[in-house]
């Protein structure tokens, strides 16, 4: 995959921030999502001694969601864990690993906040405007904002409000009676979209098989059970 870089990483955390609010301003909030045949999950594993990152990518191919291609990446981490700055820290071993994809995803689903973030720019922005590709941020916790629970049937959910009580996300139900993820923006698609193709990824299991299937990818890879 071509790669578009807008910065350099060797940032302190003042000067991350001001990325952030620079490059929020590049985030296209509409859909520009057309048909799709691959879609690329993301996530990292961490070590702490030594202090590496452990990226992985799994295309699927959709909306069978079987995995076409597997890609790692491990590089010695750099930049500290400060949160709201997560993607300094893991986006350059998860940007490696998308170059080296053969079969390009139509759509990434990032492990990670989009504009549900202090500074309306998490790590599915960060991801999603290198890239130049519809992405899709699906956190398994909240970083910031109000909602009211979603019913307890899959596909409920409810806004996600920021502090002005702009919606900046959903919390969506993805399986019966477990809790829910949280899904905002992260490039090139509008929220009702990312909020259907979650629901079209989620098959059984509270988390969508993009984001799924990398994470048990990158377990492996740090437990060393795969090697480049």
């Amino acid at each position: 995959m071509k790669i578009t870089p807008f910065h350099p990483w060797n940032l302190t955390p003042k000067e991350a921030i001001e990325i952030q609010k620079k490059l929020s301003a590049r985030i296209i909030r509409e859909n520009h999502v057309k048909t799709v045949g691959y879609v690329a999950g993301a996530d990292m594993a961490v070590s702490k001694n030594p202090p590496l990152a452990y990226a992985g990518v799994v295309v699927l191919s959709f909306p069978d969601l079987q995995i076409v291609e597997t890609q790692q990446t491990v590089l010695k981490l750099t930049f500290p864990y400060i949160p709201g700055l997560l993607a300094f820290r893991e986006s350059p071993a998860l940007l490696k690993t998308f170059e080296k994809l053969r079969h390009e995803p139509d759509l990434v689903m990032i492990d990670g906040q989009g504009l549900a973030h202090p500074r309306g720019f998490g790590i599915a922005c960060h991801i999603g405007l290198w890239l130049d590709k519809p992405t899709i941020g699906c956190a398994k916790s909240r970083l910031l904002g109000d909602h009211r629970q979603p019913g307890l049937k899959r596909g409920s959910w409810t806004p996600l409000a920021g502090n002005q009580g702009e919606v900046i996300g959903a919390v969506v139900r993805t399986k019966d009676k477990t809790n829910p993820v949280y899904v905002s923006v992260g490039h090139k698609i509008d929220l009702p979209t990312a909020i259907r193709y979650t629901l079209d990824c989620a098959c059984g299991y509270r988390i969508p098989e993009p984001t799924r299937q990398a994470d048990i990818f990158v377990e492996q890879v740090k437990r060393g059970g795969l090697r480049s």
